[in-house]
């Protein structure tokens, strides 16, 4: 694909992005993790799995020569993230990350900031009834919670998991009527999710408001220095077309 983009996807972002790269005729390549059954597919040519860690990645990236690479992974998928930026620096390609910002409390807004998902759990360790919307990963820190935890994840979680456990699968976007309904439904006392930003998932967010209840929100990994950071597709789009495609 000499010349052309990769983009590490497997977000509404990447997708967007794809979609603006094919409909420009750029030569655009997806790489999705395959954690996902069933993933949206962008447009172009897609490759599902991983690379085999940064040696790999740098070997695809001298095979294939793209001109540049654009991050468009979520927020937390910090190692991914921090392989993109040691192949860039291996190889030379221009690298871009591609991060919706995240989200903002407002007035009404009982947000309690964490750094793990070992010190969320501690945070709602004296719940009742938790909704965990962490997704699969990291799920194994709340196994020991007392309280009944309704875990909504895209597809079934493997154990270890909360003793006491509803598992929801889901995929969003969802809006604050379903929200509001599904955490009177389970009694819900107390939200547990990361901070993801954007409007898919930020329906929980007014809901709780609305319902009083309190958000534990985990705080997003640091991105590696010296990589530049846009916020949206349209700012990813300029760049690339910064790097002579």
């Amino acid at each position: 694909m000499t010349g052309g983009v990769l983009v590490l996807g497997g977000t509404g972002e990447g997708r967007r992005l794809a979609a603006a790269l094919a409909g420009a005729g750029v030569d655009v390549v997806s790489s999705l993790a395959g954690r996902v059954a069933d993933p949206a597919l962008p447009a172009g040519r897609v490759r599902i799995g991983g690379f085999g860690g940064v040696a790999g990645l740098v070997a695809w990236l001298r095979d294939e020569a793209p001109a540049a690479v654009v991050d468009a992974t979520h927020p937390f998928a910090a190692g991914m993230t921090a392989a993109a930026a040691e192949a860039s620096a291996a190889t030379g390609i221009p690298l871009l990350r591609l991060q919706r910002p995240g989200w903002t409390a407002g007035p009404g807004d009982d947000w309690r900031w964490v750094d793990s998902p070992a010190d969320a759990a501690a945070a709602v360790a004296g719940y009742g009834s938790v909704f965990l919307t962490t997704g699969r990963q990291g799920l194994a820190a709340f196994a020991d919670v007392p309280g009944h935890c309704l875990v909504r994840s895209v597809d079934p979680p493997a154990p270890p998991l909360p003793h006491r456990v509803t598992v929801l699968l889901a995929r969003g976007p969802f809006d604050v009527a379903g929200e509001r309904a599904l955490m009177r439904e389970h009694a819900v006392e107390v939200v547990v999710t990361k901070d993801s930003g954007g409007p898919m998932t930020a329906a929980k967010l007014t809901a709780a408001r609305e319902l009083g209840l309190p958000v534990v929100l985990l705080r997003r990994p640091p991105l590696p220095p010296g990589v530049p950071v846009v916020a949206t597709v349209g700012e990813a789009v300029e760049w690339i077309r910064s790097c002579a495609i």
